[in-house]
């Protein structure tokens, strides 16, 4: 079972909070907080003295279709595109398995939605190839001042020539190690976060402390969640399936991507892996604070909660550290997050959507309005300065060598196919299948899809 497709994950790494709800979220914008008066005039303050947010906006409405609320107390850019210029975000908020089909109608019945969520990998290319999203050539200068330190990151997004993926921020947030330093503690091992500063946060050492921690007869379990295999996979620098000039790659013969899951075999064969049928294929991340797990790979989303929440689940020392390094890597790879908005096909306001898209740019550009949000993630969710820097490294990593997986976004048989706990990329870690059997089982019929999908108009 795979659960972390059915988890937003785009945060940008200064606003910290925008869009975390689960997969069945039908929350309603008119129920949300606003942010205090105060901090309201302190951002348009600040936006009407930022030189990049020029122009004005006629149309003031954009369309937002996702299973998840741009209009939250904590999402700055929404302050900033008020303030600034006069933008009002209008919802359609869905449910995740009926995201595609809801946007497809709306499309049809021109009902206006103007843009939709990058974030998950599961919308580009196919949306692109199906037409139900617009290339965004015409409406962004990725030279321009705004857009310049991310151009490299947009590039990456390319179908048929044409820029399709609004990335306004690359981040570390998709998956990090979450941990209990009183549990570290206790058992008298090595620190994850020492061992990361030392340089010596590797594979070798993840599956050390694993070695010295793991006694399941006494009930105390090593790796557990549904998004260790994809992220560790991801320290090698290459994805399953990649984008190169335009063009997916199928890199399933690839001999980092066989090490990688020879390695998460051993694991599997060494106990090291919370066997969830135990728990009715439930993850555990409660054991964690319980002092019982000792690794909770997941999206920092999960912390991004009141802190009587997150320490209620991972304890009152929680912490995290990146993914630990491939030790054969040529560099420190982990998997790259994006925050980031695709163009409706049909949408009445591009104009809009870029307005509010340089809004976001601001934010993470102006250093005043970085040290609103970074203060606002210490007032909503009790963070440390110990954790802000650690986020700060894990932005760094993945912006400095960004790296991306599309296998969820070429089509359902692909990703069905190679997101399987059977029989897919998932089946080493789940179940202790070799890499061996799992290509020769999908290889062919993979390279058939992507080819299918690469010869796509």
């Amino acid at each position: 079972m795979y659960k972390s497709k059915k988890i937003i994950a785009a945060f940008t790494s200064v606003l910290l909070a925008a869009c975390i709800c689960s997969c069945n979220s039908s929350s309603d914008s008119s129920s949300t907080k606003d942010v205090s008066p105060q901090t309201r005039q302190e951002l348009a303050s600040l936006a009407a003295k930022d030189e990049r947010l020029t122009g004005e906006l006629e149309n003031k409405t954009i369309k937002w279709m996702a299973n998840w609320n741009l209009n939250t107390d904590s999402n700055i850019e929404r302050v900033v595109f008020q303030e600034r210029y006069g933008g009002n975000i209008e919802e359609t908020i869905v449910d995740w398995d009926s995201r595609y089909e809801k946007l497809a109608a709306a499309i049809n019945s021109d009902e206006g939605i103007d843009f939709f969520s990058a974030g998950d990998f599961d919308a580009f290319p196919k949306g692109a190839i199906k037409s139900m999203f617009i290339p965004v050539d015409d409406y962004i200068d990725y030279d321009s001042e705004l857009w310049k330190d991310v151009k490299a990151a947009n590039d990456k997004f390319t179908w048929n020539g044409e820029h399709y993926v609004i990335c306004v921020n690359v981040n570390g947030g998709n998956t990090a190690v979450i941990y209990n330093k009183k549990t570290i503690e206790e058992y008298g091992l090595d620190d994850p976060a020492d061992l990361y500063e030392q340089g010596k946060w590797d594979w070798d050492s993840f599956k050390r402390l694993l070695s010295e921690f793991v006694d399941t007869d006494n009930g105390l379990y090593g790796i557990d969640g549904y998004w260790t295999e994809a992220a560790l996979s991801l320290t090698t620098g290459v994805p399953y399936i990649g984008l190169k000039d335009g063009k997916l790659v199928n890199n399933l013969r690839d001999k980092n991507l066989e090490r990688v899951q020879n390695y998460m075999t051993d694991l599997y064969n060494a106990g090291y892996v919370m066997d969830k049928e135990q728990f009715q294929w439930k993850d555990m991340p409660s054991f964690v604070g319980e002092g019982k797990e000792l690794f909770y790979p997941c999206g920092l989303w999960a912390l991004y909660k009141s802190s009587d929440q997150w320490k209620k689940t991972f304890g009152e020392e929680a912490f995290f550290v990146p993914m630990p390094k491939d030790p054969q890597a040529d560099t420190y790879y982990i998997p790259s997050n994006i925050d980031g908005y695709l163009m409706v096909s049909g949408g009445h306001n591009p104009d809009g959507v870029v307005k509010y898209a340089n809004c976001k740019r601001a934010t993470l550009l102006n250093k005043d309005l970085n040290k609103v949000g970074e203060q606002m993630c210490i007032d909503s969710y009790g963070w440390t300065q110990e954790m802000l820097d650690m986020r700060a490294n894990l932005d760094k990593l993945a912006a400095d060598n960004p790296v991306f997986d599309f296998y969820m976004g070429v089509s359902s048989d692909v990703a069905d196919t190679l997101d399987s706990g059977e029989t897919g990329i998932r089946a080493s870690l789940q179940h202790g299948t070799s890499w061996a059997e799992t290509v020769s089982a999908c290889y062919n019929v993979i390279d058939a899809l992507v080819e299918d999908a690469n010869n796509s108009k």
